[in-house]
């Protein structure tokens, strides 16, 4: 578990560098996978006045892919790692393409149901393609690698989230536009196999399915608690319940791990202090990345004639404003390799998460003028950009080698659980922080979100400080 040499001398220089070249096929299928899945949030009212189905029934169509996603990502992630990473690469297209088709086909709920589970793979493709980035490039190449994937799922998503409905809008029809996200999958998916070459280590020992079973049963039931406790309450019987078995099973998966020859996560490196302090960074990563914007967004659409607070944006605006941190993330993470190469990749989540602590304690701050908010905000997406990047990139050195993408989905799952957390809490901070006679939030909701963000930033921070740097 020694650091990598910048240069492996045992790679030849000419298969490093069709190895390079072929990151560039890795960030378009990244760029796909983040478009289709921040594209098809803005287009769930139009499939749902489609089917015909309520908007309870409809929430389905994120939470299904949602769990899938869970229960793919250390699946494919060990099976990547024990029979290739691009094999694996080719079977996550093949369903993620199967599922598009069947989604833009679909003429009932179930059926399309049925599309988004087999999109549950989107998630996996992330570990898959770092894994194939470490095995057959160099520290340094790797480093970069990863900052440019990382950068295309962030773009992709943003662009997903933005133009999907306009996208909508021009074809005129919802079933043109789920036909486009087929044919960019089917796409990448002949990526996968006319351009993409096989990594070479392999993991030893049988694929653990008793102990996959059991980590995706638990958190199958902890993503649904979580996901589903601001509507239902969390004091329900029910709740409750779920949330408890969750943690049952996890126990139980972890007494297994540990048991077995050839776990699904080597839980001992994971619990180690080299891979531990990363994950409860990426915890708090989860929480700001992937639960703040929206609440962010709310703000900047509040009216402050009506609310005392917000700037009253339109649609358009919001994007045009809300995009210039998104934009700043994709910057930071594309150049994050070579900023590491010169700083150090300790320093680099260091500054990350300067920025981010930062940017968010100034939107506390200046959340009454639109150019200080915007300026913050942009300051914390530079921040997110060089976390996002620097955090895979640590844990997976930090691992064996021939567990590259069981770390990054160690990784992936951890940050969703944060983001989930988060979800629940910032809701409930909202709903139950309230004008009186309204359920409009009150300015200290927004703030004890943004608080929230800060704390959980500089605590990243502490940690990250307090946990030396490699070699």
């Amino acid at each position: 578990m020694s650091a990598t040499p910048d240069v492996d001398e045992s790679i030849p220089s000419q298969s490093r560098s069709r190895a390079r070249a072929v990151v560039g096929l890795l960030v378009f299928v990244e760029l796909t996978s983040g478009f289709i899945q921040g594209g098809t949030t803005p287009l769930i009212p139009a499939i749902r006045d489609v089917l015909g189905v309520s908007t309870g029934d409809a929430q389905w169509i994120t939470t299904l892919q949602f769990l899938a996603a869970a229960v793919s990502v250390p699946v494919f992630g060990r099976l990547g790692d024990r029979y290739g990473h691009r094999r694996m690469l080719r079977v996550a297209m093949l369903s993620i393409t199967a599922g598009c088709v069947i989604v833009a086909l679909a003429p009932n709920l179930a059926l399309l149901l049925l599309g988004r589970i087999l999109l549950g793979p989107l998630a996996a493709l992330l570990p898959l393609e770092i894994g194939l980035c470490r095995d057959r490039l160099s520290t340094a190449d790797n480093r970069k690698a990863v900052g440019m994937l990382v950068a295309a799922l962030a773009l992709g998503s943003m662009l997903g989230s933005f133009l999907s409905a306009p996208l909508d809008h021009f074809l005129g029809d919802i079933r043109f536009t789920l036909w486009a996200f087929a044919a960019l999958a089917a796409l990448c998916t002949v990526i996968s196999f006319v351009g993409v070459p096989e990594s070479r280590e392999r993991a030893t020992g049988a694929m653990d399915w008793p102990g996959a079973g059991l980590l995706g049963l638990s958190l199958v039931l902890l993503l649904t608690a979580l996901s589903r406790g601001t509507d239902e309450g969390w004091l329900r019987l029910g709740t409750l319940g779920t949330i408890l078995a969750a943690f049952a099973l996890f126990a139980a998966w972890v007494r297994w791990e540990l048991r077995h020859p050839a776990p699904l996560v080597d839980v001992r490196a994971v619990a180690g202090r080299r891979v531990a302090p990363h994950l409860l960074s990426t915890f708090m990563l989860g929480v700001i990345m992937l639960a703040g914007p929206v609440v962010s967004i709310s703000y900047l659409e509040a009216a402050p004639e009506e609310h005392g607070y917000g700037f009253g944006l339109s649609p358009l605006s919001i994007g045009l404003w809300g995009g210039i941190p998104h934009l700043l993330a994709f910057i930071a993470a594309g150049r994050s390799g070579s900023l590491a190469a010169k700083i150090g990749m300790h320093r680099l989540l260091l500054l990350g998460l300067v920025l981010l602590t930062a940017g968010h304690a100034g939107i506390m701050a200046a959340n009454g003028s639109l150019y200080l908010f915007a300026l913050c905000y942009s300051i914390a997406g530079a921040g997110m950009g060089l976390a996002i990047s620097g955090l895979p990139t640590v844990i997976v050195e930090a691992s064996p080698t021939d567990r590259s993408a069981s770390a990054v989905a160690v990784y992936s799952n951890v940050k969703v659980i944060g983001g989930t957390v988060a979800g629940g809490l910032f809701a409930t901070l909202l709903g139950t922080l309230v004008t009186d006679g309204t359920d409009t939030p009150t300015l200290i909701a927004y703030l004890a979100v943004w608080g929230v963000c800060t704390v959980g930033s500089a605590a990243a921070l502490v940690v990250t400080w307090v946990t030396r740097p490699r070699g």
